[in-house]
């Protein structure tokens, strides 16, 4: 086990460099000049320079080989490129141009609000899913079964925004349950959180009722039902078991975008989140900001996919990670 994981983690090395090239090729190749788009159109020339070598955009984009030839070879990293792994490594993406703070500041204070909203919605979600998709699976064609199917399409089909519109206007505007912005107690979460869980539930309990209901059709639950196993005893101690690795899969690799938020709900409620930093330095072309939020939401979600593998080992023992 041990051995496979030094491995598998080895492997992430070169993935997290080419989501680190990508990402570099996205936003500093083929991308717009971000100082004089940040800047606006009446900037100097020597205020773009000045910003561009703040943002470590003023150099070659990969080797700089001028620099080299003439004050040695030392300078041959002393490009855009390499700037840029310096900050990955170092998690320092330098200040942001709307506020003028550190963006890990900024992250690090963010990061609480979208945990404190996140959080709640995903595990309420993950367990009314599965216990909803173990009965359904039970009550297999039956009218129990049928209608959790044709309610959840139809709560699949219905847009996100509807949902908070309708959640707002409702329970907040007209009725006056809950307040509709800002973040100062629990009682500002209760509406996000809840039109969270019920926004997600329609594609949760299909997938999960799917899973469940392969292994509601294997004969080792004909066999338990056969020996006089209770209900209770199948459901929980066998098909939801060996239903485990699909779950898995779905559950780990949900949690890095917990990091960053959710975009619609903490933008809609006031929530400072990250999703809500996201956001506002879209619209306020913060540069800086965006890069960092891209990059380790992504180095975050391949580390989640390495978590995944580990944890196929510990729920099934028919895997053998050698």
């Amino acid at each position: 086990m041990l051995a496979y994981i030094i491995r598998r983690a080895l492997y992430v090395i070169p993935v997290v460099f080419g989501v680190a090239l990508i990402t570099f090729v996205l936003f500093n190749v083929v991308g717009w000049d971000a100082a004089s788009q940040m800047l606006g159109k009446h900037a100097s020339k020597e205020e773009i320079v000045a910003l561009q070598k703040e943002l470590g955009l003023a150099g070659p984009k990969w080797l700089n080989w001028q620099a080299a030839r003439q004050e040695g070879w030392t300078k041959l990293f002393d490009s855009q490129w390499f700037f840029y792994c310096k900050q990955i490594v170092t998690f320092d993406f330098g200040r942001s141009f709307a506020s003028n703070q550190k963006i890990s500041t900024l992250m690090l204070n963010g990061m609480m609000p979208s945990l404190v909203l996140a959080v709640p919605i995903f595990v309420i979600e993950i367990v009314l899913s599965v216990a909803i998709a173990l009965l359904a699976a039970y009550y297999r064609n039956t009218w129990f079964d049928r209608g959790i199917v044709i309610l959840f399409v139809i709560g699949l089909s219905v847009s996100y925004l509807v949902y908070i519109l309708v959640g707002q206007y409702v329970l907040g505007y007209r009725l006056q349950l809950f307040p509709i912005w800002g973040f100062e107690s629990v009682r500002y979460l209760i509406l996000p959180v809840a039109i969270g869980v019920i926004s997600g539930l329609g594609a949760e309990v299909r997938f999960f009722r799917t899973v469940m209901l392969d292994e509601m059709y294997q004969d080792y639950v004909r066999t338990a039902f056969a020996k006089g196993a209770s209900q209770r005893t199948v459901l929980f101690k066998h098909v939801l078991k060996n239903a485990m690795i699909p779950v898995l899969t779905n559950v780990i690799l949900t949690i890095p975008f917990l990091y960053t938020g959710n975009l619609l709900l903490e933008t809609f409620f006031g929530i400072p989140g990250l999703g809500y930093l996201a956001v506002e330095a879209i619209n306020s072309t913060d540069y800086p900001v965006i890069k960092a939020t891209v990059m380790i939401g992504s180095i975050l979600y391949v580390f989640a996919s390495l978590a995944t593998d580990i944890c196929y080992a510990l729920v099934d023992p028919r895997i053998k990670l050698r």
